[in-house]
């Protein structure tokens, strides 16, 4: 029985695989806090897959495929920003409009080029084909955008809930502003390899929603949200070498089961109050 049960930790593949992605999941859980709290879900969703057409340019340009999906997603995340403040569309529909463009762009252009990269290794990742080059990679952005949510947390807290107060207390705001899509658009480099372009954003949002449901300070909520990201990573992987399915689609279906359960509860807590509440006081 035990046997059976470490089965999957004999396989370096597999090994590499429950590293890289509780790599990823630490700095995606964290800033999936600041995107829920800010109402930015659909952004995290725009990045995620603006980021195809930054892979293929760099694919042709011989760069790392990582500075391009870089480059891209902050060129997403400043386009957003920029229209969305000097148009009087609303800041959904510009997100939208940018990233669908995107994404098309991303798709003709990977049809153009002849290339080696499978198109379902970058839109649904490849957790079992990494290298220990990839986890490197993916662990330096991990521990940077991670230290820096860590080191500005409050920072980010104010500016998250009131971008008016943070200016007037002296925060730079732009500075907030264009520094956390910049994490996101690290995250979602970082996530690249693990999840893939369209799986990223369940991890840049479901982590969050499940630590709101049931935490009511933002310190709570990170560390739940961390908690919560890591152990859906490890199940994730460790039941797809059972039930033989893709490993980051089970870490996005554990991640769902794990938000109705956190739902359920919150939902029970709210109404055992609301019953306290209604009871006559002796």
């Amino acid at each position: 029985m035990l046997e059976t049960l470490l089965a999957p930790f004999r396989f370096e593949f597999m090994n590499e695989a429950f590293l890289i992605t509780t790599l990823v999941a630490v700095p995606a859980a964290l800033l999936s806090c600041f995107l829920v709290l800010k109402g930015w879900a659909l952004l995290g969703d725009a990045v995620s897959h603006a980021v195809f057409p930054g892979v293929v340019l760099a694919y042709i340009l011989s760069w790392p495929l990582a500075v391009g999906a870089f480059l891209a997603g902050m060129f997403t995340a400043v386009a957003t920003g920029y229209l969305g403040a000097n148009s009087r569309i609303k800041q959904d529909t510009v997100m939208g409009v940018v990233f669908a463009g995107m994404f098309g762009l991303g798709v003709v252009m990977f049809v153009k080029v002849k290339t080696d990269v499978h198109l379902n290794h970058i839109l649904f990742g490849n957790m079992l084909g990494v290298s220990w080059g990839d986890v490197v990679q993916t662990g330096v952005i991990a521990l940077v955008a991670t230290t820096i949510v860590v080191l500005r947390w409050r920072d980010l807290l104010l500016y998250v809930f009131d971008a008016a107060q943070a200016r007037a207390v002296g925060l730079p705001v732009q500075v907030l502003h264009y520094g956390l899509l910049g994490l996101i658009s690290l995250t979602i480099v970082a996530a690249l390899q693990a999840v893939g372009i369209i799986l990223s954003v369940a991890i840049l949002i479901a982590p969050g929603a499940i630590a709101y449901l049931l935490c009511r300070t933002l310190r709570s909520m990170l560390v739940c949200a961390a908690t919560v990201a890591v152990v859906a990573a490890f199940l994730g992987v460790y039941l797809s070498f059972f039930i033989d399915s893709d490993p980051a689609a089970t870490v996005v279906l554990v991640l769902s089961v794990g938000f109705v359960v956190a739902f359920a509860l919150s939902t029970i807590r709210a109404a055992r109050m609301a019953a306290a509440g209604a009871q006559p006081s002796g």
